[in-house]
């Protein structure tokens, strides 16, 4: 059985299942392993990590905790009250009408962060006048519609992802500040300081920042340097803003003072920082990498809540929430129905409910005529369907985004 503990409930001779934080907060070289000494507990504690998953089939039990399923149960039925009640961001077109124009901003901004990435890698400044441009079209893109510049921002390579993973965070900080409401400055220099937060990879040597596995502990200390390397790239760039340096310098900080490289805590870290390390964590999950497979967007949002508690701020977390919705564009569905289909849009009264193309259906195992399901309408009638799992789109494969 898998349990929830506290790591003050850690002994010698548990198993551990999972240390229950993104990668980059731990440096063990596996997630799942047994605790022979107490050495391991210190180093788990030391690493800002509250609580852990044990596996109670492979070593000791602590009787009192909740199991998995427990607090999966709770956090999804927390998530679905928040998401119930708040309504989903304005927008002026629907995603499928920004589908082709995001397209062609999101190719030009990864080939602008990835010539950016290559001058630093060669020794030359970064010229922000290249990235201005981008950053004002991905702007343009998301205050029309954030879903599908974020849908076709999940799509990354094992091979391009250090670049990928940048454009990526630059358009959810765009994205998030945009639903904060803040002003239209705030926002350009925040995607800047997003699309240039890991600009100090590349002064990371390759064997390790394309390592194909788990990090060693120093490995682990090397590329955690990225971040001051980043802050100190960017502070000798001509223009640029304190703002955009402080999404770079800050978004490894935590909100306990877990985090690195200062170890600031609570409102010592800025606004667009804490914001920062969010969707940093968020993009990483869902993203494929050589050394773990990407995490659905409802998975990793379940995650980031959790985590909530401890490392981010959990207001934020909840705005961050309603950006993206609970079921971001994109994602393929399973209704109660036994229909498959992918979210179209998010509605306007209701996270929990969006709208859905359906296309398949799982009784049959035959391909139906694809029809647009309002699930908040259904609802709304008493009945009807609802989502009850998100799908993989490898398990089906397809492409989810040609049925937008």
């Amino acid at each position: 059985m898998i349990k929830c503990i506290n790591v003050a409930d850690l002994r010698v001779g548990m198993y551990i299942h999972d240390l229950n934080c993104d990668w980059m907060s731990h440096p063990f070289l596996s997630k799942r392993f047994l605790v022979r000494r107490s050495d391991a507990i210190e180093k788990i504690a030391a690493s800002g990590i509250h609580e852990v998953y044990i596996d109670t089939s492979k070593g000791l039990d602590v009787n009192h905790a909740p199991t998995v399923h427990e607090v999966k149960r709770q956090l999804e039925n927390e998530i679905i009250a928040f998401a119930n009640s708040t309504p989903a961001l304005p927008r002026k077109v629907e995603a499928h009408s920004e589908l082709f124009q995001a397209r062609q901003i999101n190719e030009q901004a990864n080939q602008i962060v990835f010539d950016i990435m290559q001058d630093v890698r060669l020794g030359q400044q970064v010229e922000l006048e290249k990235m201005e441009p981008a950053v004002t079209r991905m702007t343009q893109s998301i205050l029309r519609n954030n879903g599908a510049l974020l849908s076709l921002c999940r799509i990354k390579n094992k091979d391009d992802y250090t670049f990928r993973h940048s454009v990526s965070v630059g358009a959810l900080m765009i994205s998030f500040c945009n639903a904060m409401g803040m002003d239209s400055q705030t926002i350009h220099l925040a995607g800047i300081g997003g699309m240039l937060h890991d600009i100090g990879k590349m002064k990371i040597p390759d064997s390790i920042l394309n390592k194909p596995g788990k990090l060693t502990e120093d490995e682990f200390g090397i590329i955690k340097c990225h971040v001051v390397e980043s802050k100190q790239i960017l502070q000798a760039t001509d223009g640029i803003s304190s703002q955009s340096i402080e999404v770079a310098a800050q978004h490894h900080e935590r909100h306990d003072g877990s985090g690195y490289p200062a170890g600031l805590k609570g409102d010592e870290i800025s606004q667009l920082g804490q914001m920062a390390a969010i969707v940093d964590v968020y993009d990483a999950l869902t993203s494929e990498r050589c050394y773990h497979n990407a995490m659905p967007p409802t998975d990793a949002l379940r995650k980031i809540y959790e985590w909530s508690k401890f490392h981010f701020n959990p207001q934020l977390v909840q705005a961050f929430m309603r950006c993206i919705g609970i079921y971001p564009v994109g994602t393929l569905v399973m209704l109660e129905s036994g229909r498959l289909g992918v979210v179209i849009e998010q509605n306007d009264n209701s996270l929990a409910a969006p709208k859905v193309k359906v296309f398949f259906s799982s009784k049959s195992n035959t391909h139906i005529r694809p029809e647009i399901v309002d699930l908040s309408r259904s609802l709304g009638m008493g009945g009807g369907d609802r989502i009850v799992r998100h799908e993989s789109p490898s398990k089906w494969r397809l492409d989810p985004l040609r049925f937008l």
